[in-house]
């Protein structure tokens, strides 16, 4: 069969594959900062040029108002064949702080059965899976069983900020019959997973200003109102204590978690928080298990706070501001707007009052996403994780946020697959980030049998 001869190939240019693998991981692609920009379009070329030896005829570098994207396609397979876009981010996330890596985040360092580096997880490391694989299928056939346009971008860390506008004026260009994404993960080392839904997100940052300087509490205390006090009251109106969100209108358009998805949730492995995190108790929405409402309910989270004298010992003082910064998860039926718009009237409705409210939206937002997890293609999924691991997969959702995930289902209209094979060992924009070099293999072997079994169907 093409596949085992393509495996093959795969396993006999380990090695190979191993050092190039490495020389990605050690451009410092840095997207948010200005002073990695040369580096970033570096790892453009990287992936350009690997593209290019591997046997792609088309290959462009579309320049942006930011950072570039690689683009290539090899429509040999025929108009009858159907034709996959994959998706992935060259660009990672800043290495600090420094001094808690074990080994240089720029230099990949293999130990224990990982290979440390930032982005060996997020994203490079599954990216150059795939590319691996294309390369390996033009190299031992001369051909691939289908259709593939890649694209790879350099701004999925900052929010991918010009690929929805690019999407849209390219549309032709990077129309598929589905897509394919490697930036997400297992539940646990070794368990196939598929990832069949994702949540949506949007948030805002708020002040409250008082008085026009910080105050000396002894004297003005008990006169002023306090914006850090005030801060604690209007946060705590929120959410309960049963972890139900309180504003007004926020579950209205939430889709019901039914039985058959709650059984799905339970069969997949459930996560130890206390023992992942080092927290002292798991939390959960009244009626939900936290399984359930991490993977399919949504949830509000303060994601920073900020007032007053933040030094060694005490100052004595009534601060003039206090700041937090907020965000929400969405689930299917929920829009960003709507839940953005709602939580603005709720501040404004219940801002204590001897303080003003200023407000700074989001821009950045997306709505949730989920595909049927009987879907013919997350089946073929499913039968390949099986042949590469031996093990049958579990069908999950996961509370992260995947924008382009979003854009490419409104703008096509398109199936998506997301095939991870991160673990949750891997310490994603964390120090001392890696990636499993059994997962790197058998997902090798994953996409080839993925790839080929498309073809079969």
């Amino acid at each position: 069969m093409m596949s085992n001869e393509v495996v093959e190939y795969l396993k006999k240019n380990y090695d190979r594959n191993l050092e190039s693998l490495k020389e990605f991981l050690s451009i410092p692609s840095v997207s948010t900062d200005p002073g990695h920009q040369e580096d970033v379009k570096d790892a453009a070329s990287f992936v350009l040029n690997y593209l290019k030896k591997s046997g792609f005829k088309k290959t462009e570098v579309i320049e942006t108002e930011g950072h570039p994207l690689v683009f290539a396609e090899w429509l040999g397979a025929g108009e009858d064949a159907p034709t996959m876009l994959f998706y992935g981010h060259y660009d990672v996330q800043p290495a600090e702080p420094l001094e808690q890596w074990k080994s240089k985040p720029f230099e990949a360092d293999i130990r224990e059965g990982r290979i440390y580096a930032r982005g060996a997880s997020d994203d490079k490391g599954q990216v150059f899976m795939h590319l691996a694989v294309l390369e390996a299928f033009l190299q031992t056939h001369g051909e691939l069983p289908i259709n593939v346009k890649v694209c790879i971008e350099g701004e999925e860390e900052i929010g991918s900020e010009h690929l929805y506008n690019l999407l849209q004026k390219r549309k032709e260009q990077f129309n598929a019959d589905f897509a394919v994404i490697s930036d997400s993960g297992m539940v646990k080392t070794g368990q196939p997973t598929i990832l069949y839904g994702l949540k949506g997100f949007t948030g805002l940052e708020f002040t409250l200003t008082g008085p026009d300087n910080d105050l000396h509490s002894g004297i003005y205390g008990g006169a002023i109102k306090n914006p850090a006090m005030a801060m604690s009251h209007l946060l705590s109106s929120l959410k309960n204590e049963e972890e139900v969100v309180t504003i007004d209108g926020f579950y209205d358009d939430v889709e019901a978690l039914d039985e058959e998805e709650r059984k799905l949730i339970k069969e997949a492995p459930s996560e130890d928080f206390k023992l992942s995190t080092g927290a002292p108790e798991v939390i959960s929405e009244k009626g939900y298990t936290a399984q359930e409402h991490t993977m399919a309910r949504p949830t509000l989270e303060i994601n920073g706070l900020y007032s007053g004298y933040q030094g060694e010992g005490t100052k004595t003082i009534i601060p003039s501001f206090a700041t937090a910064k907020l965000t929400c998860r969405l689930v299917p039926g929920q829009d960003p707007q709507t839940i953005q718009d709602l939580l603005v009237r709720h501040l404004e409705e219940h801002v204590p009052a001897g303080v003003n409210l200023e407000i700074k939206r989001e821009a950045l937002s997306a709505k949730a996403y989920k595909v049927n997890p009987d879907h013919p293609l997350m089946q073929i999924a499913a039968k390949s994780y099986q042949e590469s691991f031996d093990k049958d997969v579990v069908f999950v959702r996961m509370g992260g946020s995947i924008p382009v995930v979003e854009w490419i289902d409104s703008i096509y209209n398109m199936p998506i697959v997301l095939l991870g094979f991160g673990t949750p060992e891997d310490r994603l924009h964390s120090p001392n980030e890696s990636f499993p070099l059994n997962n790197y293999e058998k997902g090798m072997e994953t996409i080839v049998h993925f790839i080929s079994n498309v073809k079969m169907s």
